[in-house]
């Protein structure tokens, strides 16, 4: 993707199902379940370089010793150093004789994360504070084992206010307004309720105090907990969790809206917002991962007994197709298939766009996350001559007029040709203060292989999405102009964005879309101004009904349009401005070819305004109004 953007996160659980000498008997250490938790994060890096943070539960440890651990740290190095900090100090603790290797116990008691629970996250911020306070896990603490509490998830909540105000209505006063806050004092309140039936009804069974624990652990329904909580949540969310009694659940949306992959065996539990993650560090196959169903609950309790329990009930299935277009690692399978596909299928509209002349264009992506597209746009562009070439040598062979000459041209010529044009080299430095110097910077990330393209020559170069055009514009359409090349097309793995996400993906101000960008700039130019105002009026009316009850007005904008006069006004607004003087196109997928590329992940309300949940409508509604009122800021 050019364009910048802050999106989801990642997590991470492992549950060792055995004690910890198996481990170091088997592995030949006791910080198996340390170790696959760091290389399961390593290999989500991906989703995360805000910051990170790890979590550990023990079991069975004895009462006035610590059985809860959290670390966390900003930054894109925040894994190394977590990682780096615990392991020196348990290195130091060898040295010094503390820890014996050998003897797993005493890991378990000298060591933070020596436990049998482990919890990761990856943060990109989508709200709040850029600051270790929010970076999770978040704890919620307690004396009573029961009563302690860790989350960590990859979610974003449509209706963070609503929550909120539910907790105040209680009477709690709430200091920090994230969702993430929001999460953990309902799940907080819930499992408070739950300990306080059980204890008291204990203590009147004249039950003994130091009996308690174990017995309210094993008597607490999560799963009810889990439904209590979840009654209002409304957005995508795969949320993780433990207990201080060695408790341990996974949650997902009811629409699947984010990803969330495990596996079981009879060593461990593990989960990853990627399926790949899980197949490479525990050595699996694909068919060996399995994917939690939408409104379900993986529990594994203290004994290590697993079940799944039906919390929320199930929606359609709308899973996140940018998972698929970009987010996600390139090297599941199912995804690098699929990304494929989607560079396949823009193939008609580029031979289109460059009249068919092969001979005369250049093929390429704009890295590097669109490199698989890219791969699958060649093959099918080589797919579509092979066929061109065999029907005229049937149609030549046919009329008798086959020699070498014609068999020259056909295999050696108008063959689609493939380079590497766009090279990012720098990153822009965030202490450049002024935003003419930022600018002229940016116009620098990216270099072009000199000598490639001849003038007069198309360039072609596939990205996976273009969502503010504002890397486009400044930078890679200027330097893929320098060869002077007669055509610049632009391609988009992804349809138009059109519309902004409240579920993890952090664009939600509407005016910054170039697409939408466009149908605004096409509304004023074609005198219907008026139109643009009645939305915003349609839109107040609405702000203050139920979240069920508001609708897409938004819509009307782009109705009035085609999505070609929409294309076309696109290429105008990124049109670059230097001494170029060629055309410019940019091609967007088409909805029903990314749905045939990406059967599974029907999720597409960010081209289409198609909203899984109430909370989706209500976030468009508040970023049309901002638009309009020239206010910024997230929406949700």
């Amino acid at each position: 993707m050019s364009d910048p953007i802050k999106h989801e996160c990642g997590i991470a659980v492992v549950r060792l199902l055995k004690p910890l000498e198996f481990y170091e008997h088997k592995y030949g250490s006791p910080l198996y379940g340390f170790n696959q938790l760091f290389l399961l994060m390593e290999k989500q890096h991906n989703r995360g370089q805000d910051g990170a943070g790890i979590g550990c539960v023990k079991l069975g440890v004895p009462a006035g010793e610590s059985f809860m651990a959290r670390d966390r740290a900003l930054g894109s190095a925040a894994l190394t150093e977590m990682f780096s900090r615990q392991l020196a100090d348990y290195d130091a603790k060898v040295k010094e004789g503390i820890i014996i290797p050998e003897m797993p116990s005493t890991v378990k008691t000298n060591f933070n994360f020596g436990g049998e629970l482990l919890m990761g996250h990856l943060r990109y911020g989508t709200s709040g504070n850029y600051d270790l306070s929010t970076c999770q896990p978040f704890a919620r603490k307690s004396i009573w084992p029961t009563r302690n509490l860790m989350i960590a998830g990859n979610f974003s909540m449509a209706n963070p206010s609503e929550l909120n105000e539910t907790l105040i209505n209680r009477g709690a006063h709430p200091i920090v307004s994230t969702d993430t806050q929001a999460l953990i004092e309902e799940l907080g309140y819930w499992l408070d309720d739950a300990h306080t039936t059980v204890f008291r009804r204990l203590r009147d069974a004249g039950v003994p105090g130091r009996e308690m624990p174990e017995k309210i652990a094993r008597e607490i329904d999560l799963a009810q907990v889990l439904r209590n909580a979840s009654t209002h949540w409304d957005g995508g969310f795969a949320l993780s969790g433990m207990t201080g009694s060695g408790d341990m659940f996974v949650l997902r949306d009811p629409n699947g809206i984010r990803p969330c992959f495990y596996i079981c065996n009879e060593e461990v539990v593990a989960v990853a917002s990627e399926r790949v993650a899980l197949m490479t560090i525990f050595n699996v196959n694909e068919d060996d991962v399995r994917e939690l169903r939408p409104g379900e609950a993986m529990i594994a309790d203290s004994q290590g007994k697993i079940r799944f329990e039906k919390i929320l009930e199930p929606q359609e299935k709308t899973h996140c197709s940018f998972e698929r277009i970009y987010f996600s690692r390139g090297n599941d399978p199912a995804i690098y298939r699929e990304r494929k596909a989607l560079g396949a299928a823009l193939v008609p509209q580029i031979l289109e766009a460059i009249d068919g002349d092969l001979l005369r264009t250049v093929f390429s992506f704009i890295p590097n996350t669109a490199e698989t597209a890219y791969y699958g746009m060649m093959g099918e562009l080589r797919v579509n001559r092979r066929r061109e070439v065999c029907e005229e040598l049937k149609n030549a062979l046919k009329a008798g007029t086959m020699d070498e000459a014609l068999i020259d041209r056909l295999i050696m010529g108008n063959w689609p040709r493939g380079e590497k044009l766009a090279h990012k080299d720098i990153k822009l430095r965030t202490f450049i203060s002024q935003e003419k110097d930022r600018t002229k910077l940016a116009s620098h990330v990216y270099d072009i292989s000199y000598g490639v393209v001849k003038e007069g020559e198309n360039i072609v170069v596939i990205d996976d999405s273009i969502v503010r055009g504002t890397t486009l514009r400044e930078s890679i359409l200027k330097i893929l102009s320098r060869p002077n090349p007669k055509k610049i097309i632009v391609c988009s793995s992804a349809p138009q964005i059109r519309y902004p996400d409240c579920y993890g993906i952090d664009m939600s101000e509407l005016g910054k879309f170039l697409a939408f960008q466009a149908a605004v700039a096409l509304c004023q130019q074609r005198g219907k101004g008026d139109l643009l105002r009645d939305v915003y009026q349609d839109c107040l009316a609405q702000q203050h009904k139920a979240p069920e009850e508001i609708v897409n007005h938004v819509d009307r904008i782009y109705a009035e349009f085609s999505t070609d006069e929409i294309s076309k006004k696109c290429a105008e607004l990124v049109y670059p401005n230097c001494d170029w003087k060629g055309e410019l196109i940019l091609v967007f997928q088409t909805i029903e070819n990314l749905h045939k590329a990406c059967p599974e992940s029907t999720g597409d309300w960010y081209f289409t305004g198609r909203y899984p949940t109430p909370g989706g409508y209500s976030t468009l509604n508040r970023a049309y109004i901002n638009f309009y009122e020239n206010r910024r800021g997230r929406s949700y």
